[in-house]
């Protein structure tokens, strides 16, 4: 895969390294400590973090503002933009923005829609797709145009992520092509606990090509307990909960917080041998501690230093 952008995560990524992203959520409030705080706990654990962006169609602090106190935290973002909440206009200005407060990675979503959040009557921009959004970054980067093709000087260079959930039912290839011909370099699936599932779409993508145009990190999270586990299953479209996961969660009882970690580990070293993968999204769930204690136990550290 080639490498267009001038990312510490993309010259990770072209050099073979086994990466991996975490995420902080910008806090519903004006003061910073909060996201500083998640950032400083995750500096030598990843090699980049996802800012959000309006998580659950819910109003938070700007991913924009926040990927700045990232990037002062130590932490190289990745910047989450919807275009549920962004005219081009506000997408371009973002993006421009955004690079100058330290961005480089940028990851396109469309978001949830807003009558699941906290301002249910709120509507829904979708002025561009997200293909469009990856053609918008990808112009800027490639020809330095806008999309009225207008040339601007000193334009953003990110390197253009997408999300996949790969496992929904009737799965189709054919959305996450055309994200790679728009531009895309990298993808962040939904959360794996079936890497048997994962692994036969694996196979299905790389007799496809995708993973010569795309790096693919998995996402993992911890399971804290059989309630939470059957909530992933039951209600996050794409997540694959095995019964011997729940069993097993069950099981353990008051110890369900450390099952769901071992587990979690058990999950990153068979995706680690599952071939072309590039990395894993270790996805909170709002709790930091099982993150730090995952990227540990899977002998992942310590992360690399001095890429250049």
């Amino acid at each position: 895969m080639t490498i267009r952008a001038g990312s510490r995560l993309g010259r990770l990524l072209h050099q073979g390294v086994f990466c991996v992203t975490a995420e902080v959520v910008p806090p519903r409030s004006s003061d910073p400590a909060d996201v500083t705080a998640q950032a400083r706990g995750l500096v030598g654990y990843v090699d980049a973090v996802n800012v959000t962006d309006n998580p659950t169609a819910s109003a938070h602090m700007s991913s924009v503002a926040a990927a700045a106190f990232v990037t002062a935290a130590g932490v190289e973002p990745v910047l989450q933009l919807t275009v549920r909440d962004r005219n081009r206009l506000a997408l371009t200005a973002d993006l421009l923005g955004a690079w100058a407060l330290g961005a480089r990675n940028l990851l396109c979503l469309s978001g949830d829609p807003p009558v699941v959040g906290d301002h249910p009557d709120a509507r829904a921009v979708l002025d561009l797709s997200v293909i469009e959004l990856i053609g918008l970054a990808a112009g800027l980067r490639a020809e330095g145009t806008l999309l009225s093709c207008a040339r601007i000087e000193s334009p953003p260079r990110y390197l253009i992520g997408v999300a996949e959930a790969p496992l929904t039912p009737r799965y189709a290839f054919d959305r996450l092509e055309r994200k790679a011909d728009a531009g895309a370099d990298f993808v962040q699936t939904q959360i794996v606990f079936d890497v048997d599932a994962f692994e036969e779409w694996a196979a299905e993508a790389h007799s496809r090509g995708i993973f010569e145009r795309m790096s693919v990190l998995a996402g993992v999270a911890v399971a804290r307990g059989a309630k939470g586990a059957r909530f992933m299953r039951d209600h996050i479209p794409g997540v694959l909960v095995p019964d011997r996961v729940i069993d097993l969660l069950d099981d353990a009882g008051p110890d369900g917080d450390a099952e769901g970690i071992r587990l979690t580990v058990e999950v990153v070293a068979k995706l680690k041998r599952v071939g072309g993968i590039a990395g894993i999204h270790v996805i909170s769930l709002g709790h930091m501690d099982p993150v730090r204690k995952v990227i540990e136990a899977s002998g992942l550290l310590p992360r690399p230093a001095g890429v250049r």
